[in-house]
């Protein structure tokens, strides 16, 4: 395997909060898992006629809990309780949303692309988005004040 340049294993190290990849490896896993069956249902039901928008509106609760328990402990490791992290969570996921039906809007109603190509660009762009959501904002790591 060729060496990776000194500036992207930089890159890369900055990324991942100075721990190695196995985030992003174990955030792919649990992304492929999520997608697959969101993908799926979304294929599916289109097929019988459905609209895309309504469809990726009532697939999402699927992928937010696959990836909420997927991403929690086996990704981030994070033991804190779900309270906080689970509204983070949402908040992180809502704004995902609006990014997929955003990107189908655009897309599909206005530049007139097929629905299923669209919403496949949209899968990895979203991805991106909420690995860095997960990683800054729902898991992080919270420092605790120290005691005087």
């Amino acid at each position: 395997m060729p060496k990776m340049p000194f500036p992207m294993k930089q890159l890369l190290y900055r990324l991942s909060g100075g721990r190695s990849l196995r985030q992003v490896i174990r955030y792919g896993i649990v992304g492929v898992v999520q997608n697959a069956v969101g993908y799926g249902i979304y294929l599916f039901f289109t097929w019988l006629g459905a609209d895309p928008k309504l469809v990726v509106s009532i697939a999402y609760p699927i992928g937010i809990l696959i990836s909420f328990l997927g991403n929690k402990k086996y990704t981030f490791g994070h033991k804190g309780g779900i309270a906080g992290s689970g509204g983070r969570f949402l908040l992180a996921q809502a704004c995902s949303c609006g990014i997929n039906l955003g990107m189908l809007a655009i897309g599909v109603d206005w530049l007139g692309y097929p629905h299923q190509l669209v919403q496949l660009a949209a899968i990895f762009v979203c991805a991106v988005f909420l690995f860095l959501a997960l990683k800054f904002y729902v898991f992080a790591v919270r420092s605790v004040p120290a005691q005087q």
